[in-house]
């Protein structure tokens, strides 16, 4: 019987992190927390929310600052916004089973194909704040937006292989311990232009943070006679820890414009620049499980650009001649492809982009005081995990596997005030719920 070789991790790392771009996801040789991209690119507000995202085309309040700084115009008064998010991930990853040959019929060797688990995690903060303060045919805001809040957590245990030459006994791939956290925070300033009576025009520069942490603590099994047990993950069996970091800041910007041929009917459209940092570092050290090499000795250690995606899109929205039903549709296109294509790091890994389809609708009833506003929406989120197509390594393309298209249905409800607002959204999908609380006031 042979442990399996640690040849191809440092691949599976790179293609792991490359894909993360931070931003899991969704899901990085960091194979799970990678793989889903789980990016919080949606507009902020829980009204935006509860319309499924289909927002851009509207973007009639505070939040217009981030979501189409061409829809600032439309607010009359001075206002700020806040809103408080919460996620809960769901993030899949590889966990175990059979990577090539028959199961042996022991232990955690039972089944022929691949076990699979699930990273239940939650996160919560502050996603979104602004002002805005309108000047004659100007307006202006500042914000502070969370792009990204996202952790996972996981272990493996027991991959299984046919062993190299294939006829001494069985392999097991090292086990490994996960772990990643990545947060994305831009701080932007925003101003719009009324053109004409029914056009404008928004510009924005926005300042990005970006934080990633990543680590894969690997570990060979306890011994010979455990071979096909659970791993205890002994801190003596740990030969191999990698970690990827980003502690870095970029700018970009953001541009808009909102026309409305008639009162009843508005197109809207933006670009929202990604971040591209420098310095993504990957460093690969030793544990103690080999008293030939020091504890911690860098075994290997590189960094290269990183790019996060560009986003386009284009939104048409209808509101009713009684001002009580409003409706809104919106295309996005989410440029994935840019992180691996950015990354100098060889690597296989494949990454779609992604058009978003959003629809919505708003239904307000006029004759309750406070107004009361309940909407609802539905949004496509297409598959963007990394996945490689072209190895022979089958260890890797266990990790790294293509996922499903989501749809995530959408609910709110909001109260009116004189001058004052809260609204409530709700998102729900496989991989991730998001509940969002936000409130607008006028100055």
């Amino acid at each position: 019987m042979r442990r399996g070789s640690a040849s191809g991790r440092l691949g599976r790392g790179l293609a792991l992190v490359c894909g993360a771009a931070l931003l899991v996801p969704a899901p990085a040789g960091a194979q799970a927390g990678f793989t889903t991209f789980q990016f919080n690119l949606s507009n902020p507000g829980a009204r935006s929310m509860g319309f499924g995202g289909a927002f851009v085309a509207l973007a009639d309040d505070a939040t217009a600052a981030f979501a189409n700084p061409a829809g600032l115009v439309q607010i009359i008064a001075p206002e700020v916004s806040l809103e408080g998010r919460s996620w809960s991930y769901s993030t899949p990853y590889t966990v175990g089973g059979r990577l090539s040959g028959e199961p042996s019929g022991f232990g955690l060797d039972t089944i022929s194909g691949l076990r699979f688990g699930v990273s239940e995690q939650d996160a919560a903060g502050l996603a979104f704040l602004s002002l805005v303060y309108p000047k004659g045919r100007w307006s202006w805001a500042f914000y502070r937006h969370r792009l990204s809040n996202f952790t996972f957590a996981g272990e493996t245990q027991g991959l299984f292989a046919i062993p190299f030459p294939p006829d001494t006994g069985f392999r097991r791939e090292g086990d490994r311990r996960l772990a990643t956290e990545y947060d994305i925070v831009g701080y932007g300033l925003s101003g719009a232009w009324q053109v004409a009576d029914k056009l404008s025009v928004g510009l924005g520069a926005v300042y990005f943070e970006v934080g990633l942490s990543a680590s894969e603590r690997h570990f060979a099994f306890d011994s010979e006679e455990r071979f096909f047990e659970a791993n205890s993950y002994l801190p003596a069996r740990n030969f191999q820890n990698v970690l990827f970091e980003i502690d870095e800041s970029d700018w970009g910007m953001t541009a808009g414009f909102l026309w409305s041929p008639s009162a009843r009917w508005r197109l809207g459209g933006t670009y929202r620049e990604g971040p591209e940092v420098d310095d993504f570092r990957v460093t690969i050290r030793s544990g103690p499980s080999d008293p030939s090499v020091p504890v911690g000795t860098t075994l290997f250690a590189a960094s290269s650009p990183l790019a996060l995606p560009d986003t386009w899109g284009l939104g048409l929205s209808y509101r009713s001649a009684d001002d009580r039903l409003t409706l809104g549709l919106e295309w996005d296109r989410v440029e994935y492809s840019q992180i691996v294509e950015s990354i100098t790091f060889a690597t296989e890994a494949v990454v779609d982009d992604a058009d978003e389809l959003h629809a919505g609708a708003e239904l307000v009833l006029l004759e309750r005081r406070p107004v009361v506003a309940l909407r609802a929406g539905a949004w496509l989120d297409p598959d963007h995990r990394l996945r490689l197509e072209s190895s022979e390594a089958t260890v890797d393309r266990a990790f790294f596997r293509r996922g499903t298209d989501e749809i995530h249905w959408s609910a709110g409800v909001g109260l009116v005030f004189r001058r004052f607002q809260i609204d409530l959204g709700v998102d729900v999908s496989d991989l991730v719920d998001t509940v969002s609380i936000s409130t607008i006031y006028g100055l």
